[in-house]
């Protein structure tokens, strides 16, 4: 692909991002992520309604009437984005594929947050971190961040959560928004990822936004197939054409779905699926929604 050929591709992704983050996005994402606390601003004249609680007993005692202190949110954030770049993300079935449809997400993201004049960076990573850019704002930076989503090529082929937060926890000291994404298809689901999501999350703000194809969940009657781990090169003869075995691929698939969403409630960890042949912006919304209930 010719850099003419990225330049374009990256600027309809922003387009497409920009038309999808709307001012109902934008606000409820502001709603949703609480700032870093309460700056002090000035002291003003008391007046009726105000808060007893903020006189300013000093300054009031001084000029023989009430006082009152007013603070604004410290409301800028830095906002993270975690994209999981293993081999199982080149899959797609539909018009996406999940690597796509994750550079879309973080566009949204990206564009959102910037309207909130939040600080944005990205982390791709496989089974070791490939490719970090600190957080920073303006349209350049993010045009930047997409384009690296989109193009960056990765070395590794395999999935470590765990070696992307913990590079994480070292870059970024202060509490940071971070959205990880990744289609959680790697073993670790059974070693202990859950548990390596809820310690990140008393640390940072950690939503997780688990993408999905849907041939991942069911097989259309085509007869014989091979089957490719994108991850791990493990290639498997499929027939198809047998409706048990449809069967038993949908239903591990289902479990494996059951037992995902199961054990994210356990550890009350946020989180939305996001298929690729659906819209996922409602799903979004209600993330934001439930969390600004919360607040």
């Amino acid at each position: 692909m010719t850099p003419a050929d990225i330049i374009k591709k990256v600027r309809r992704l922003e387009i497409r991002a920009r038309h999808l983050v709307t001012d109902s996005v934008s606000g409820a994402y502001h709603s949703s992520f609480k700032g870093r606390g309460m700056d002090f601003e000035e002291v003003r004249e008391y007046e009726i309604g105000d808060d007893v609680r903020t006189i300013d007993w000093n300054v009031s005692a001084k000029m023989d009437r009430p006082f009152v202190k007013v603070f604004r949110e410290e409301r800028e954030m830095t906002l993270m984005l975690l994209i999981d770049l293993s081999a199982s993300g080149i899959f797609g079935s539909v018009e996406q594929s999940k690597r796509e449809r994750a550079a879309e997400i973080a566009s949204v993201l990206a564009f959102t947050a910037t309207q909130n004049n939040d600080k944005v960076g990205v982390l791709l990573y496989t089974d070791e971190v490939e490719h970090y850019i600190p957080p920073k704002k303006g349209r350049r930076h993010i045009l930047r961040l997409i384009r690296d989503i989109l193009f960056f090529e990765p070395t590794g082929r395999g999935t470590s959560h765990q070696a992307a937060l913990d590079y994480l926890n070292r870059v970024q000291r202060r509490k940071t928004v971070v959205f990880l994404i990744s289609d959680f298809l790697d073993e670790s689901q059974a070693t202990g990822i859950f548990d390596t999501l809820a310690l990140n999350n008393q640390r940072h703000d950690l939503i997780s936004i688990a993408l999905s194809d849907p041939r991942e969940c069911e097989l259309p009657p085509v007869g014989l197939i091979t089957l490719e781990d994108a991850e791990t090169g493990e290639m498997v003869e499929v027939d198809t054409g047998n409706k048990d075995t449809r069967q038993r691929y949908t239903t591990l698939a289902r479990e494996r779905q059951s037992n995902f969403k199961a054990q994210m409630r356990k550890k009350g960890l946020d989180w939305i699926q996001a298929h690729t042949d659906q819209p996922y912006l409602p799903a979004l919304r209600n993330l934001f929604a439930r969390r600004a209930s919360r607040h």
